[in-house]
């Protein structure tokens, strides 16, 4: 299949001021979709009123979420910005206000029975979820060398806004995270034998690590059950499972019970911080486990928890 040049070239700009492989898909969707649009008209001869245009038909035609419509007015800025070296000014529409909605949690009695309906790894990563306030890109990310169960913490490699983090190892998941270190081994052998057993990592720590592309350190804890060819270095290498996959897994498990809420992976994340927050734990150290920036962002839970402030009774229950 023929590749665009014009999108290679988006593709190069995308991967040397190094977004991450997620944004650089998306805003080349939508640029695609935005030059779809216009009946595949170069960019170069269009502007505002196209641009307006096409955010409009999103809204009013496609009636994508305020979130969607934004991404695609990012892509095309990017696009606009670094590729045609051109500032869009003047456009007759601004982002769309995101509504703010508080999070969906769990109560433990419903997280567990949620996760009791899972099987294998999928039930352990829910519990990953749950018992550290990961998110599922972070928990599908770790390597086995992430683990330290000495000290019962979790490394976080470039989280969320490329910022490394700690958090808790639960003690009740260190015999089963062991188990699933000793899969991972043996599928790292078999790999090995058959010539290959090289880790996916960053362009930047192939070139940095090149002699550890190989150690069993460097492997996903949830490995994919293929290999694949790494998107930047063309080499034969084994990737971590893919988030939809845990997703169907989920939806099958909560089919299960009686659970009447609109449940994803980041449920559980947000269950872990008012289960925290409830048991009296500070809110400074919930932001750190969490990797919030801001306390502020922090603080949305003490909402969740029926309380304007974290450990606040009624003095009608006293």
């Amino acid at each position: 299949m023929n590749k665009s040049p014009f999108l290679e070239s988006v593709r190069v700009e995308l991967r040397t001021r190094r977004y991450s492989l997620k944004t650089e898909k998306a805003y080349l969707h939508w640029i695609k979709r935005f030059i779809l649009f216009n009946d595949k008209r170069h960019p170069e001869g269009m502007g505002n009123v196209e641009i307006e245009r096409f955010l409009n038909h999103l809204a009013c035609n496609r009636l994508v979420s305020a979130a969607t419509q934004n991404l695609a007015l990012c892509a095309i800025i990017f696009l606009y910005r670094y590729i045609i070296k051109q500032e869009i000014k003047g456009l007759n529409y601004a982002s769309s206000q995101v509504e703010k909605a508080l999070p969906t949690v769990l109560t433990h009695d419903e997280a567990t029975e949620i996760i009791n309906h899972l099987q294998g790894k999928y039930a352990l990563i829910a519990n990953m979820l749950y018992g550290s306030g990961l998110r599922i890109n972070e928990a599908l990310s770790l390597r086995v060398k992430d683990l330290d169960f000495n000290q019962g913490t979790i490394f976080v490699f470039r989280g969320k806004g490329k910022k490394d983090r700690y958090t808790l190892l639960p003690k009740s998941l260190h015999l089963p995270l062991q188990q699933q270190i000793e899969k991972v081994k043996q599928l790292h052998k078999r790999d090995l034998n058959e010539g290959f057993g090289m880790a996916s990592l960053p362009p930047s720590l192939v070139r940095k690590y090149k002699h550890a592309v190989k150690d069993f350190a460097w492997q996903y804890l949830f490995p994919s059950s293929t290999r694949c060819v790494h998107p930047h270095d063309n080499y034969i290498c084994r990737h971590h499972l893919h988030e939809t996959t845990f997703r169907k897994a989920l939806r099958v498990a909560l089919l299960k019970t009686d659970i009447c809420k609109r449940v994803k992976a980041h449920t559980f994340r947000h269950s872990f911080a008012t289960e925290l927050l409830q048991s009296g734990s500070d809110i400074r150290t919930v932001q750190t486990l969490l990797g919030h920036e801001d306390v502020k962002t922090t603080q949305i839970y003490t909402h969740v928890i029926g309380d304007t402030f974290a450990y606040t009774n009624s003095p009608i229950d006293k």
